[in-house]
């Protein structure tokens, strides 16, 4: 149970695998993923280790994985997700693997050239298909049979000749429709208009065979005179990239081109489809198996990857690794390399040894699906130091508690509680699709913080007795509301009308003689001083709060002291910091408790401010005529819990200082650090040095191995400063809990006003067609702003109070994580993409 409170107990190990062994014993690591390996080869080149050539060969079958998963999304196959975990293929596997993924990339390789080359020619003949037809109408469209000649003697007219007519020539194409234009331009400027240009466009897309795209073109048909000019349109038809196609002069000699064309096409599309038959074969079958093959090549790559971090004894028989594992799972570590010695047929075991070093090992919180989304919001701020406090378990309860004092609204935390909910109990459904939204994903692995988030605002909403910005009536009103007027005969309308102005006494006795049963009044809503008496009661309620939260924080720091065994920070740390806290802060939580109690409802117009005092009591001033004492005694109490907190502050500036630097003296005297295995002082164990907190200069001048005064007295003074200031404006930071529940109950109010109200008050036939399209606005606007909106306001607020005014009192955040060996991790980064 200790370790859900602190980080797991770690140990450096050595491993001895024997050579034939090593392969298997390493895969039955990755399954179980307790071991992070430290790389014994950091000076050794990646492409100098012994198993490089291994790793290459398991990239290469990657690469060729991946081109076939890449023409299986091309083709718009499904990949099929057995959700089979394969074991890892044994090394005389790989050769069998590669064949397979070589033959299947030599066929789909040649079967996409032959399909591109079949494309081509038909793309080609259809093209050919196309500028005979629309040759064909070009000239059927020529009224006058002798329009061509016509056309040569104006060509020749207009190169300022008047011999004898000359025949025209002509070229047919295809180009890209969006080319027309720059063609025709530089046809005119380059022929000098002497060319007859026909265009007409092809309906239907053709599809590119070299990128898949359909692509919109055009024909023409273009009327020439001489070689010259031949020359000419030829060069600019290759610069705009048209396709140039021979086209017979005569009628008779197109329309039999034209049969030959068509039945040329007809046979290449039936080989065309037999060519895609073949392929979707082929791909469908790789489709059913290509997750499988993608494990076992990751997984035998993160093996190979994995063993070139050993190191290799001179025998050149066994492999020796250091791994980092949590001391738990030592046995489970020890049954895994079992298995793996079974599974590869050796007979000599395989060795771990438990190893002491005075490096720091990793930090380790084990998480399950619920714990896992808290801890990830305390890594979030840094990862915590080996074996410290670890602040997760505390912030599940007090995280959700704090943001629901700022969102509390029973409506608001139920709609919150029901989205969470449904996440919750479909959570292996979705969890099966695998959604590549990345806002829903990151909504989804806080599904149970946003669960108790909506819980917690529930229960503050009954406090606050808010639901959509209106109280419920649950116990009724302990108001009596008898104005004066009604008592001298006014009608209820008037009464009525004064009601809309409702100023609440409490002096004026009401139903009920004590507290109301839970939460406050319902009269509160209508009443015109709600905000006077809301404002004061979540202020105090805020301020009680956050003084409680800091002190926990401070008294969990006193765990971190006593278990690395520092009696120095526990008596000139731990102490003179909550008595310093508690001598001003908890003694302000204690007159807000006091005054709440001492002053009932007629004698609450007396009571003093306590802001007034606070400020009075730490500059000594109890001259002031307005502001009398709450109680007997106050003055002299005062003034000795102010005299205690300032105390307090030379004791961790001064007398910490001084008394590491004596013992710093009288161990550089004696010349040793321990006598008889006996610790002096409040240096760390071997086993905790390289430990750090937020004392670390002290520790490294505890060691022994340098002391600087200055350095030490600077960075006690900084420590002393941040935190005696840090309780003012810790303090007074958490006044956010009042501001941000003020501001959504006065945005929930303000929505209800000017969106719902509005369709209430309807009175019309049409309106309940008004009163649903209102109703629309105002759940939309309701999700948007209120949920969404002011639930990451409160939720970015609620983090700031965990990261900076609760945690920096014991939690220093400085540590590495624990990085374990473990296929379920390389395997989810690598399908998660």
């Amino acid at each position: 149970m200790g370790e859900l409170f602190r980080s797991e107990e770690m140990t450096l190990a050595q491993l001895f695998l024997q050579s034939e062994a090593a392969y298997c014993c390493v895969s039955e690591l990755g399954e179980l993923g307790m071991v992070q390996f430290r790389d014994l080869n950091p000076d050794v080149n990646v492409f100098q280790r012994k198993f490089v050539n291994e790793v290459r060969r398991c990239e290469e079958m990657d690469r060729k994985l991946r081109f076939v998963e890449k023409e299986i999304k091309k083709a718009n196959i499904p990949t099929v997700d057995t959700g089979e975990n394969p074991e890892v293929p044994f090394p005389r596997d790989m050769i069998d693997l590669e064949a397979t993924f070589e033959k299947l990339e030599n066929e789909l390789k040649e079967i996409n050239t032959n399909q591109e080359a079949l494309k081509k020619n038909f793309l080609e003949l259809t093209e050919l298909k196309h500028i005979l037809r629309r040759t064909q109408q070009f000239f059927d469209e020529m009224e006058d049979p002798n329009l061509l000649e016509e056309s040569s003697a104006l060509m020749e007219g207009s190169e300022g000749g008047r011999g004898a007519p000359l025949r025209l020539g002509f070229v047919a194409g295809v180009i890209s429709r969006e080319r027309i234009p720059t063609f025709e331009r530089m046809l005119w400027r380059v022929c000098r208009g002497n060319v007859f240009l026909r265009k007409a466009e092809i309906e239907d897309p053709l599809e590119d065979p070299t990128t898949g795209d359909q692509v919109h073109k055009s024909v023409f048909i273009i009327f020439f005179q001489g070689d010259q000019l031949k020359t000419r349109v030829k060069k600019i038809c290759e610069g705009f990239r048209a396709s140039l196609y021979p086209c017979p002069e005569t009628p008779q000699e197109r329309k039999e081109m034209l049969a030959g064309v068509n039945s040329r096409i007809d046979d290449l599309q039936m080989v065309l489809n037999q060519t895609e038959d073949h392929r979707q074969r082929v791909l469908q079958a790789a489709s059913k198996t290509m997750r499988v093959w993608f494990i076992k090549v990751r997984k035998m790559k993160a093996i190979y990857h994995t063993l070139n971090l050993c190191n290799i004894d001179v025998t050149q028989k066994c492999l020796i690794a250091e791994v980092w594992c949590p001391v738990s799972d030592l046995d489970s570590i020890q049954f895994a390399l079992r298995r793996g010695t079974e599974r590869s047929g050796s007979t000599v075991p395989s060795i771990l040894n438990r190893m002491q070093t005075k490096q720091t090992p990793p930090t380790f919180n084990k998480t399950n699906k619920f714990t896992s989304g808290f801890q990830n919001i305390v890594d979030a701020y840094g990862i915590g130091s080996y074996r410290e406090i670890n602040p997760a378990p505390y912030t599940i309860i007090t995280f959700p508690f704090l943001f629901a004092v700022m969102f509390g609204d029973m409506g608001h935390g139920t709609l919150m509680t029901c989205a969470a909910l449904y996440l919750v109990i479909r959570e292996s459904r979705l969890l099966a699709q695998k959604s590549d939204n990345e806002m829903f994903n990151m909504v989804f692995a806080g599904r149970y913080i946003i669960l108790l988030m909506g819980i917690f605002s529930i229960y503050t909403g009954i406090i606050y007795n808010d639901c959509f910005s209106k109280s419920l009536n649950m116990f009724g009103s302990g108001w009596s509301v008898r104005p004066m007027f009604y008592a001298k005969g006014a009608n209820w309308s008037e009464f009525l009308i004064k009601l809309i102005s409702l100023q609440l006494d409490p002096a004026v006795p009401g139903v009920f003689n004590g507290p109301y049963p839970l939460g406050i009044d319902p009269i509160w809503n209508v009443a015109t001083n709600k905000l006077t008496f809301l404002n004061s009661f979540k202020m105090k309620m805020s301020v009680i709060l956050g003084v409680i939260h800091m002190l926990f924080g401070v008294s969990l720091s006193l765990f971190n002291h006593m278990y690395f065994k520092k009696p120095l920070n526990i008596f000139l740390g731990f102490i003179p910091e909550i008595v310093f806290m508690s001598s001003l802060f908890g003694y302000l939580v204690l007159l807000v408790l006091y005054k709440w109690t001492a002053y009932d409802a007629f004698t609450s117009k007396d009571a003093p401010s306590l802001l007034i005092h606070f400020i009075n009591m730490c500059l000594f001033n109890y001259s002031d005529p307005t502001n009398k004492p709450l109680y007997r005694g106050q003055m002299g109490l005062q003034i000795l819990l102010v005299l205690i907190a300032l105390a307090c502050v030379p004791c961790m500036l001064i007398v910490k200082t001084m008394v590491l630097r004596r013992q710093h003296l009288w161990k550089k005297h004696l010349g040793t650090q321990k006598f008889g295995g006996v610790r002096v002082g409040n240096g760390p164990t071997e086993d905790e040095a390289g430990i750090m907190d937020h004392d670390h200069l002290s520790q490294h001048s505890e060691e022994g191995d340098e002391f600087n005064f200055g350095d030490v007295a600077v960075h006690q003074a900084i420590h002393t400063i941040e935190y005696c200031l840090g309780c003012i404006s810790n303090t007074a930071s958490y006044l956010r809990l009042w501001a941000l529940s003020l501001a959504h109950a006065q945005l929930s109010e303000v929505l209800w006003s000017m969106v719902m109200h509005l369709g209430l008050s309807s009175r019309s036939g049409g309106g309940f067609f008004g009163l649903s399209i209102i109703f629309s606005a105002f759940a939309t606007l309701t999700v948007a702003i209120l949920l969404i909106m002011e639930g990451l306001s409160a939720f970015l607020h609620a983090l700031r109070l965990h990261w900076v005014e609760f945690q920096n009192k014991f939690y220093s955040g400085q540590g590495f994580k624990f990085v374990p060996f473990s296929f379920e991790s390389i395997l989810e980064g690598r399908f998660d993409e």
